[in-house]
């Protein structure tokens, strides 16, 4: 079990990773990121890829989190402080009071990643998504569905951005996925790996209920607002679902849970069948 070090300075060297994470968290941090909360917190002390690097916590939650602590080898310091030092720290009022820096593994390239799921299988690709929110929300959508991997354009904002993750639940850190290079035809990908490409547009020219379940599907999904670019919607399949008068859009993160949803139970009833 690690020992608690007390920290009663904000500006203690010892802590500067967790300095200003509200600013610097935006710059990247050399493959190091910052992840917050106890359910996230114990996503990443069990994660088999990514290693907890320190903890930082609110001193009335150390001894509630034994049963995670316990558990981290001894050379990961668990650093300690008052409320008032922790906001100094951090550079806002942190209310849930638990802060773990981590070190992300090396991601695969995105054909590396599809190289390695066979058979029956359903990827996500997101193009444009620069906010947070949605990118954590599309994550936990994919896990809850079963999704076996997320496909990020180089426009995507980053998934281990600390709100990214706690949106996510931390499927940020399990899911597998991988980033497009800025080039990189995702189309043509897709089908090299034997997927179906079926891009999600209000204009669609499927109503999504009609989508018949491939084995192996890809949905793409867009930024807010201008979606999926013309040459994309152009190479593939583009499915619409139906809203009422007045109405163009529901929220990316909305959309892509109502098509995952009904990916998966287009693949139970065919099973069924």
């Amino acid at each position: 079990m690690p020992l608690l070090i007390p920290v009663t300075d904000p500006a203690d060297p010892r802590i500067s990773a967790y300095r200003d994470v509200r600013e610097r968290d935006l710059v990247g941090r050399d493959d190091h990121f910052i992840a917050e909360g106890e359910v996230v917190l114990q996503t990443l002390a069990q994660s088999p890829r990514h290693s907890l690097v320190s903890l930082l916590v609110d001193e009335r939650r150390a001894a509630g989190l034994a049963h995670v602590t316990d558990l981290l080898p001894d050379d990961v310091p668990v650093y300690v402080a008052s409320q008032q030092v922790l906001d100094g720290i951090v550079g806002f009022h942190i209310h849930r009071g638990i802060l773990a820096l981590g070190h992300r593994a090396p991601a695969p390239s995105a054909d590396a990643l599809l190289a390695g799921i066979g058979g029956r299988a359903l990827v996500v690709v997101l193009m444009g998504i620069s906010n947070h929110d949605n990118l954590g929300g599309i994550f936990r959508n994919a896990a809850a569905f079963g999704a076996d991997a997320v496909l990020l354009d180089a426009r995507c904002c980053d998934p281990f951005y600390r709100k990214a993750i706690r949106v996510s639940v931390g499927n940020t850190l399990t899911l597998p996925h991988a980033r497009l290079g800025p080039d990189e035809d995702v189309v043509a990908l897709l089908e090299r790996h034997g997927f179906m490409a079926v891009s999600l547009s209000p204009q669609g020219a499927y109503r999504l209920a009609e989508l018949k379940r491939p084995a192996r599907v890809a949905t793409l999904l867009g930024t807010e607002g201008p979606g999926l670019d013309a040459g994309v919607l152009a190479r593939t399949r583009t499915v619409r679902i139906p809203m009422a008068t007045g109405v163009d859009s529901l929220n990316v993160a909305t959309t892509s849970g109502i098509v995952l949803h009904q990916l998966v139970e287009a693949a139970a009833d065919e099973d069924v069948g």
